[in-house]
């Protein structure tokens, strides 16, 4: 089944692939007996589907969840492992898109305006007020 990851992307089933194991989570001696943890990976470093920026952003952004240029996926949530096998696409499929999507435009910096100023700083006066009724009186 192909991974719808965005209108403009989509990973054919035939670069993903998949490994099975016994899970930790929920499921009582059910867990003992049956493969319901799936991972999920994808080689992004030689897929087919993805232009040369994409390749490169997704290579700089994803760099740290990489090996050896793929990225691997697990999910052991459920105790059926067709649930886990389509929580770990939504998951796969969520993280690409993140690291393909645009950067958020730059933060201007901005000063604090007068009023702002005299607010903060009269909070300040009557804070210390407050404080200085606590103390002991002098000649105590």
């Amino acid at each position: 089944m192909d991974l719808d990851v965005s209108p403009a992307l989509t990973i054919p089933a035939s670069e993903l692939g998949w490994r099975f194991s016994r899970s930790s989570g929920p499921g009582g001696q059910h867990v003992n007996t049956s493969d319901s943890r799936a991972e999920l990976f994808w080689n992004v470093a030689g897929s087919a589907v993805l232009s040369d920026e994409q390749r490169e952003r997704l290579l700089a952004r994803l760099g740290r969840r990489l090996v050896a240029g793929v990225i691997t996926v697990a999910a052991s949530e459920e105790r059926s492992q067709l649930r886990n096998r389509e929580i770990a696409m939504r998951k796969l499929a969520a993280i690409v898109a993140a690291a393909l999507a645009p950067d958020a435009p730059n933060r201007r910096a901005t000063k604090p305006t007068q009023g702002s100023k005299r607010r903060h700083y009269a909070a300040k006066v009557h804070r210390s007020a407050t404080k200085a009724l606590r103390r002991r009186p002098p000649g105590d």
